[in-house]
């Protein structure tokens, strides 16, 4: 976690130099959905504000859900997708080259998040409990629209392939140990552990106004795995940002093998 840390600071350091991704943003905020409530005064800080706890939440999620599974004895079963996790951070796949700083962050950091959200949805589906108790679905959808469309759309692909692959080659449901961990919380819930990595809950304060009903005819929903929990997956209510990116080839890192 220390070399990802280190490389957020020096990707906040060259932003504070540069103001790349302050500029990105001051195209997108007039073009942002209205279901993104921003506030009035300093809209642009509070998207920075956002984006940079977005990307500093990934090593807090990955040292917290190690913790959590290493505690329980089932960390073999998480240890995969938290190596591809931290893997899009330190080995960025070859289609991302020419994203600079915090703009490169962020594309990293949402192909972390949508990785655990979709592992999540799985294991709800599969087993009635997430792996670990956080959910970005909301983020998630907030920085589809910032990235912009169709390259956010690629990062989605690129994610279902490596949980796909993944997927396929764990029988991580039938295992009795993981079925204790998993019982254990269903019955008891995570308030120990959420008490212990409040990160897990933290709130990002960026929110999303889902009560005009005009806006479910404009907005796509993300891309989802062919097995998903309907409760984490709320409506999509996000239009295509107008984001011109290349065209990515779905990456899964060596860290599979």
């Amino acid at each position: 976690m220390t070399t990802i840390r280190e490389t957020i600071q020096q990707a906040k350091l060259h932003e504070s130099k540069t103001g790349h991704l302050s500029r990105l943003l001051q195209d997108q905020i007039p073009q942002l959905h209205s279901s993104i409530r921003l506030p009035e005064d300093n809209a642009e800080a509070a998207l920075i504000d956002f984006i940079t706890r977005y990307i500093e939440h990934v090593p807090d999620f990955v040292e917290a859900i190690s913790h959590v599974t290493s505690e329980a004895q089932v960390f073999d079963y998480a240890e995969t997708f938290l190596r591809i996790a931290k893997d899009y951070f330190l080995h960025p796949p070859e289609f991302m080259q020419g994203h600079l700083g915090m703009d490169a962050l962020m594309d990293e950091a949402y192909l972390a998040h949508r990785l655990m959200e979709e592992v999540n949805d799985r294991f709800i589906a599969h087993c009635g409990t997430p792996l670990a108790p956080m959910d970005m679905t909301r983020s998630n959808l907030i920085v589809h629209h910032l990235i912009g469309e169709p390259f956010a759309n690629q990062l989605d692909l690129a994610v279902q392939y490596s949980v796909e692959l993944c997927m396929s080659k764990e029988k991580v449901f039938e295992q009795a140990d993981f079925q204790r961990y998993l019982n254990t919380h269903r019955q008891s819930g995570w308030r120990k552990e959420l008490e212990q990595w409040p990160c897990l809950a933290k709130d990002l304060e960026i929110r999303l106004d889902f009560s005009d009903p005009k806006t479910a005819e404009t907005t796509p929903q993300l891309p989802e795995l062919e097995t998903t929990d309907a409760s984490l997956h709320q409506p999509a209510e996000i239009k295509p940002g107008k984001a011109k990116r290349k065209k990515v080839v779905p990456h899964h890192s060596g860290s599979l093998h």
